[in-house]
């Protein structure tokens, strides 16, 4: 019973650190970058705004999420607060918004973009109204 202890914190420290960075984990990474893309609509099309309670209420999901697969509250809180990592999830949600149709100065195209990811009820299409 003695050795049972020490393997077992052996056998999670094993686990802990097989995770892959949360930078490779599309559902979380998806999830933030659908975020993004619900508020680069909401800051670029007037007639439609962003869900906030909805939208905090989806990112906390995916904090609960993250820590699910193993990923504690210092792990999170570093991808979170990663700059570098944040200009990169903002270029693909853009980049994805442009895959679309929004255009760079041209308020009109995200509010096609938008209107177009609510009737299709996307995880984008949630965070609006």
């Amino acid at each position: 019973m003695r050795y049972l202890l020490p393997f077992t914190f052996a056998l999670m420290a094993t686990q802990a650190s097989a995770l892959p960075p949360l930078k490779d984990v599309a559902e979380i990474r998806d999830g933030i970058i659908a975020a993004g893309m619900a508020i680069e609509i909401g800051d670029k099309c007037d007639s439609i705004s962003v869900r906030l309670l909805r939208g905090a209420l989806f990112l906390n999901s995916l904090k609960s999420r993250a820590e699910e697969l193993g990923y504690s509250r210092a792990d999170i809180d570093a991808y979170v607060d990663d700059k570098v990592e944040k200009a990169r999830l903002e270029d693909i949600a853009r980049a994805q918004l442009a895959d679309l149709g929004a255009v760079t100065g041209q308020g009109d195209t995200y509010c096609v973009v938008g209107r177009s990811e609510m009737d299709a009820q996307t995880a984008v299409g949630r965070l609006l109204r």
